[in-house]
């Protein structure tokens, strides 16, 4: 092989993983709760530029850092810092008032007493709603931990 297609191969390589590696980060999908948006044994990249310019919006999926890059919580933002979430028979309500949520299909009856974030705090939840929230793991996270946001 001549040495200029060598370099141009090593720089594609490189650049490769540099993406990625540290931009745009796959994910496996792994269980039910972003269903049906999600489904298990789905796939996914995260981009961990978007926030550098901007703070998280309301809707969007989100990858919640656990412990490392190699286990993250792929969930959806439902409140903002200083707001405050309360779930009342299954209906997301922030600062009282309901949001829309199309991308859910069902609704478990789940109720949670009103929370109120810190400026630091964002509220996550699965898509998938259809069983009680015991099962689920959702709730307050902190703006350190979200890694970033799901492309598609």
């Amino acid at each position: 092989m001549k040495p200029k297609k060598m370099i141009r191969l090593l720089v594609i390589a490189v650049g490769a993983v540099v993406i990625f590696k540290f931009v745009f980060v796959p994910v496996r999908i792994n269980g039910l709760s972003m269903e049906p948006t999600y489904h298990h044994g789905g796939f996914t990249f995260i981009n961990r530029l978007t926030y550098l310019t901007r703070q998280p919006r309301r809707g969007e999926i989100v990858a919640i850092r656990t412990s490392g890059l190699s286990v993250m919580f792929l969930k959806r933002i439902v409140a903002l810092p200083n707001e405050t979430l309360a779930i009342d028979n299954g209906v997301v309500k922030i600062n009282g008032v309901p949001i829309n949520e199309s991308y859910v299909k069902t609704r478990a009856a789940w109720q949670i007493a009103p929370v109120k974030l810190s400026e630091n705090e964002y509220y996550v939840i699965g898509d998938n709603r259809d069983v009680e929230e015991s099962r689920h793991l959702f709730g307050r996270v902190a703006a350190e931990r979200i890694v970033g946001r799901a492309l598609w």
